[in-house]
C-alpha cells in the first residue's frame, strides 16, 4: 500500500493497522519535514511495517509493481502533472491494483479543488478502470465538499 503526499501520517498510520504484520505502507512526501515527523509517530507506535520515501514532483519513487494500492487524499489537486504522476502510479501497482483518490470539489480557495470528471478523464487515459465514484463523499454544511474516486489497474 503506499500513501501518496502522506504529510505526516495521518492515513499511513491508519493504514498500517489494516495491512499488519505482513503488509507494508509506503509514505510519499515531498517534504521532508513531514517525513520526518511521521517516521518518529511511527517509531513511538512501533508499526515496522511504514516505509518512509521522500519522493520529488515527478517522481514518488515507488519500486515497480510494488503495492496493492495507492492512496492519493487531498493532494491530486497539488499535483504539476497528473498524467506523469499517475504513469508513475500505474507502474507502481500490481495486477488488480487499486487507486482511491480523495479530493475537495469546492473549497475557498480555487487552487486547493479540482472537479471529479477531470480527475476521472486523467485517470483513464492512463489505462485505469473506475470501479467505483462518489460525487460527494464528504459533504460540511457551509465548507469544502470533497469526492472520491476508485480505480483499477487491469
Amino acid at each position: 500500500m503506499a500513501d501518496l503526499g502522506s504529510g505526516a501520517g495521518y492515513f499511513t498510520l491508519k493504514l498500517s493497522g489494516v495491512v499488519g504484520a505482513r503488509g507494508q505502507v509506503w509514505a510519499v512526501d515531498i517534504r521532508k519535514l513531514s517525513l520526518s515527523f511521521l517516521w518518529i509517530r511511527a517509531a513511538l507506535r512501533s508499526p515496522h511495517n511504514v516505509r518512509v520515501a521522500v519522493g520529488d514532483e515527478e517522481d514518488p519513487h515507488l519500486p515497480e509493481g510494488a503495492v496493492d494500492a495507492v492512496l492519493i487524499a487531498n493532494t491530486y489537486h497539488e499535483l504539476r502533472d497528473p498524467q506523469g504522476m499517475l504513469a508513475h502510479v500505474w507502474r507502481s501497482l500490481r495486477p488488480g491494483g487499486r487507486l482511491v483518490i480523495v479530493d475537495r470539489a469546492k473549497d475557498i480557495d480555487p487552487g486547493h479543488q479540482i472537479p471529479l470528471p477531470t480527475v476521472e478523464a486523467e485517470v483513464r487515459a492512463n489505462g485505469f478502470e473506475i470501479v467505483s465514484q462518489q460525487d460527494t463523499f464528504i459533504d460540511r454544511p457551509g465548507e469544502d465538499s470533497w469526492w472520491l474516486l476508485v480505480a483499477r489497474k487491469p
